[in-house]
C-alpha cells in the first residue's frame, strides 16, 4: 500500500481537518469556475479572436495563460486528465490568436464583469473584502513547489479590487489542490485515462460525462481493461472493493495535500470564510451558469 505523507501544520491555531478542506474546495470551486462559463468571459475571449461557440477553445488558453506561451505537451502534463490530442487541437496556435498576457488581462476583465453581474450590490459589502483578505492570506501561504499551475497563478500580480483578489486567491487555492491531486494520482499509479475511468467506476459521474475530456472509446476501453487486470474495476465498469479503497485514498491524500494553506489561517478563520462567502456561493449556483453535474465528483465522493 502506498504511504501518504501529511503536508504542513497549523500556524497560530487549530489545524483544519481534511474533511473541512474538502468542504472549502466545494465552496470555492464555483467561484473560480465562473471563468469557464460566464458570458462576459466568453465575450472577452471572442474579442481576442477565440472561437466561443463551444467551451473548450477558450477554456484551454484561459486556464493555461499563467504558464506563459507553452504548447500542448506542457498543458497536457499540467491538466493531466485531458486527452493530449484534444489539448493539442486547442493549444496549437492558441498564442497566435492572442498572447498569454492579453489572455490574462481578458480573463480579469471578464471576471470583473461577471462578478458584478452576479453579485450586484453584494460586491461592495465589507464581508467580501474580509473574505478576500483571508483567502489571499491562505493563497500566499501555499507552498507551490512541484505545483506548476498554482505556482504560475501565484506569480501573477494581485489585482486591486477585493472581488478580483477573491477570485485570484480562489484560483490559486484551486490549482494548488489540483496539482496535489495529480500527485496523488501518480502515487496511486493511475494514468490520465485511468484516473477518469476509476472515478466514473465509483459513481463520481456517469461515464458519458467524462467524454468531455476527449478520450476515444478505444482509449477508454483500454484504460478500463488495465484497471480490470489490476483488480480495481469490474468488467461492467464498476469499481471493485480494491478500486473503491484506492480512490478513497487518492481523495484523502488530495485533501491532506491541500490543507497547508488553510492551516496558515487556522480553523477559525477557515470557518469565517465559509460564513462570509455563503451569499456569493449561492448567487453563483442560483445563476444557472454552472452545469448541475461535472467531472469533479463534488457531492458524490
Amino acid at each position: 500500500m502506498s504511504q501518504y505523507v501529511d503536508e504542513g501544520g497549523a500556524v497560530g491555531g487549530a489545524a483544519v481537518e481534511p474533511a473541512r478542506v474538502r468542504q472549502l474546495w466545494h465552496l470555492l470551486e464555483p467561484l473560480h469556475a465562473v471563468l469557464y462559463y460566464a458570458p462576459e468571459v466568453f465575450e472577452e475571449a471572442a474579442a481576442l479572436g477565440y472561437n466561443t461557440q463551444e467551451r473548450w477553445p477558450s477554456y484551454f488558453p484561459l486556464r493555461a495563460a499563467p504558464l506563459g506561451p507553452v504548447g500542448g505537451r506542457a498543458v497536457s502534463s499540467a491538466f493531466y486528465s485531458f486527452d493530449p490530442g484534444m489539448v493539442a487541437a486547442h493549444m496549437d496556435g492558441a498564442w497566435a490568436v492572442a498572447s498569454p498576457e492579453a489572455v490574462l488581462a481578458a480573463r480579469l476583465r471578464g471576471i470583473d464583469r461577471a462578478y458584478r453581474a452576479l453579485f450586484g450590490d453584494l460586491i461592495d459589502r465589507p464581508e467580501l473584502a474580509e473574505a478576500a483578505a483571508l483567502l489571499r492570506r491562505a493563497a500566499e501561504a501555499a507552498d507551490t513547489a512541484g505545483r506548476p499551475l498554482a505556482a504560475a497563478n501565484a506569480a501573477l500580480d494581485w489585482p486591486r479590487s477585493p472581488h478580483l483578489q477573491l477570485w485570484q486567491a480562489a484560483t490559486i487555492l484551486r490549482e494548488h489542490r489540483g496539482d496535489g491531486h495529480v500527485a496523488a494520482l501518480l502515487v496511486a499509479g493511475l494514468d490520465p485515462a485511468e484516473s477518469l475511468v476509476s472515478f466514473a467506476a465509483i459513481g463520481a459521474a456517469p461515464a458519458e460525462r467524462f467524454e468531455s475530456r476527449g478520450w476515444s472509446a478505444r482509449s477508454w476501453s483500454a484504460a478500463r481493461e488495465r484497471l480490470v487486470a489490476r483488480g480495481l474495476v469490474n468488467e461492467d465498469g464498476t469499481a471493485t472493493d480494491a478500486g473503491r479503497d484506492l480512490r478513497h485514498r487518492v481523495e484523502h491524500h488530495t485533501d491532506r495535500l491541500a490543507a497547508a494553506p488553510w492551516n496558515a489561517v487556522d480553523a477559525k478563520s477557515a470557518d469565517r470564510v465559509t460564513e462570509l462567502l455563503g451569499d456569493y456561493w449561492v448567487a453563483v449556483l442560483a445563476s444557472g451558469l454552472l452545469p448541475s453535474e461535472t467531472t469533479l465528483g463534488i457531492g458524490k465522493v
